[in-house]
């Protein structure tokens, strides 16, 4: 679990990196390159492809959390201020129990949803601001980047990892996710006239670090873990970026974020820890 929590602490720059290296309203390219290049040399390195049943659950997972999930992600970055889209990312664990229930047959544990809600009252109190402003496009992207990603979470607790390994099962996700990705942007945002060092700084970080090391983590929690554990390790992404922004931006952090990020953090460990319960079968009235 504490691997796989290395995870959402790696996203928690990401908001940093984007707006502090990246081209300026590029989400499709921030996404692409984030994934095309770490899924290639993860492919090279591992040097398998799915099989059987795994071509299609492949693709399928490769379009939930990295085709889709990306742009939605990098476009909430781009769109809304960092209090607000981690506030709304935090929701991931309760749209997590949510389709456990129907999908894992998971009934949740009531002390998880508990440690939820404090954890989502933390966040709030460690990241939002009174003068944020809200962007209806930037906002939908974030929720249907989290109702994606909470979508892909909850699959691949119930497919497992693959007979090729875990490192195999995330290079196709990340190099498949890419490749869909390439035509889109070239299509709709082209390619930047010129890239400076920040950029390149910028792009090669979110490749290895939030890409390769983040992704190989977190696909290694989501198949040993329960789907509203690894959720409830979101929470510790938003209290990574607001002590970032304190330490890199000077971005001051008064009392009740200091309480609030004291509420997230045991709210991810009470909640990491409070497995969901498997419902009951129904009792056969006949044999």
């Amino acid at each position: 679990m504490w691997f796989t929590a290395l995870a959402p602490l790696i996203w928690g720059s990401t908001y940093l990196v984007t707006t502090e290296l990246l081209p300026a309203d590029r989400p499709l390219l921030a996404a692409t390159v984030r994934a095309l290049p770490a899924g290639l040399v993860l492919l090279l390195f591992v040097r398998k492809l799915p099989r059987g049943a795994w071509r299609w659950r492949a693709v399928v997972l490769a379009v939930l959390n990295i085709g889709a999930f990306f742009p939605l992600l990098f476009l909430s970055a781009y769109r809304l201020p960092g209090g607000v889209s981690a506030i709304v990312a935090a929701l991931q664990p309760f749209v997590a129990a949510g389709l456990g229930y129907p999908l894992l047959r998971l009934v949740p544990n009531p002390r998880m949803l508990a440690a939820g809600i404090v954890g989502l009252g933390g966040v709030t109190l460690v990241v939002l601001r009174a003068t944020a402003t809200i962007d209806g496009v930037g906002l939908a992207a974030g929720a249907a980047g989290t109702l994606i990603m909470a979508t892909g979470t909850v699959l691949g607790r119930r497919w497992g990892a693959p007979p090729e390994g875990l490192f195999a099962l995330t290079s196709w996700q990340l190099a498949i996710g890419g490749a869909l990705l390439l035509p889109v942007t070239l299509a709709f945002e082209g390619l930047p006239a010129a890239l400076t060092g920040r950029n390149v700084l910028g792009f090669g970080y979110l490749s290895v670090f939030g890409a390769i090391l983040a992704y190989s983590l977190w696909f290694r929690g989501v198949t040993r873990l329960q789907p509203t554990q690894v959720s409830m390790l979101g929470l510790l992404s938003p209290v990574m970026a607001a002590t970032l922004g304190w330490i890199v931006l000077d971005q001051a952090l008064g009392g009740w974020q200091l309480v609030g990020a004291a509420l997230a953090l045991g709210a991810v460990g009470v909640g990491a820890l409070s497995p969901a319960r498997p419902r009951r079968p129904a009792v056969a009235l006949l044999d």
